[in-house]
């Protein structure tokens, strides 16, 4: 009996040591993200579901708010990976960073913004804001920027056709947009559709369905980083391919469910709402490939604002070989 008991115990020990080195053996990546948003639910998905432990990755989120900290933790070696807008690498590459940032998957492939009105606006046409008070997002960042195309698109001159306000930081534009006399006002999910249930606002036009195809939020790590850790991108891209596909396939609600824990403030049925509405737009990439002629187009909206700092080549600043890899497996 004793050495039954002392086999059991000397089992139980092993399993437990085995699990631990396991465990153990995972490679740990730090990740950084520009803010904690509805829109990256794909990746809140790929932690949850497990997707990097699949991938031997042990991945630990960090909200940095801001493009400009999310690059100083990049770049600084706070992080391992940022997911950030497109638009920073180039910002990077023109002051002559010895260690370049590059993008290498893609996760958002439209704007996430909506166009919401203090008033309901039957048959809304967008002349309807010219002469009016326009609360847009900050300047250089990808949001302001595909606002000023759209509405140049639309045949209006943000800055000469209306009362345009870029002074409120991003956190505090919804408040202000409730206690101040502008009319219209750019917001993101899940804030826009809270304000139409609340009757602060309506959403009369998606800047995302306006604005087309572009690389609006990706993954992007240091040249240097990317040289010396082939296996952990690999496995982070196909990680992150395999959420894409799994959002993708479910219905809003499951993916809801799946992310709920991020966005404990907000109510399931709101994120379900909100994610009905990215994926309705195509928001959520389906695959993490970053193709060129999004790229491009990047390239023209930063351009239109007069935000491109230089014209910087696909090739110096997109790796595809990790997302044709997994695409290919």
């Amino acid at each position: 009996m004793k050495k039954i008991l002392f086999f059991l115990l000397f089992s139980s020990i092993l399993l437990f040591l085995t699990s631990c080195n396991n465990e153990n053996s995972n490679k740990k990546i730090q990740l950084a993200e520009v803010t904690r948003s509805i829109f990256y639910a794909p990746q809140y998905v790929a932690l949850e579901k497990g997707f990097f432990k699949d991938e031997g990755l042990d991945v630990e989120l960090q909200t940095t708010w801001g493009g400009d900290k999310t690059m100083t933790s990049l770049l600084s070696d706070g992080s391992d990976i940022a997911l950030v807008g497109a638009e920073t690498s180039i910002y990077v590459y023109a002051q002559d960073s010895k260690d370049i940032a590059i993008n290498f998957a893609q996760l958002t492939q439209t704007d996430g913004t909506f166009l919401v009105a203090k008033e309901e606006k039957s048959n809304f046409s967008w002349d309807e804001l010219k002469g009016t008070s326009f609360l847009g997002q900050r300047k250089g960042g990808m949001p302001q920027m595909v606002g000023e195309y759209v509405l140049k698109q639309q045949g209006i001159d943000p800055h000469e056709d209306l009362n345009l306000q870029q002074n409120i930081e991003f956190a505090h534009i919804p408040s202000a947009f409730v206690s101040g006399d502008a009319e219209y006002v750019q917001l993101f999910e899940p804030t826009a559709s809270a304000f139409e249930k609340e009757g602060k606002g309506h959403i009369i036009a998606s800047f995302g369905e306006e604005s087309g195809i572009v690389p609006y939020t990706v993954y992007m790590a240091k040249q240097t980083y990317m040289d010396e850790h082939e296996t952990e991108m690999k496995g982070f891209t196909k990680a992150i391919y395999r959420a894409q596909q799994w959002v993708a396939e479910q219905p809003a609600e499951e993916i809801a469910q799946t992310i709920q824990t991020y966005f404990e403030d907000t109510e399931l049925e709101m994120l379900t709402s909100s994610i009905e509405r990215y994926k309705s737009q195509g928001s959520f990439a389906t695959e993490p490939l970053l193709q060129k002629d999004p790229w491009n187009n990047l390239k023209n909206i930063m351009e239109e604002a007069g935000e491109l700092p230089e014209d910087v080549a696909y090739e110096e600043l997109v790796n595809t070989t990790f997302a044709k890899d997994v695409l290919q497996d």
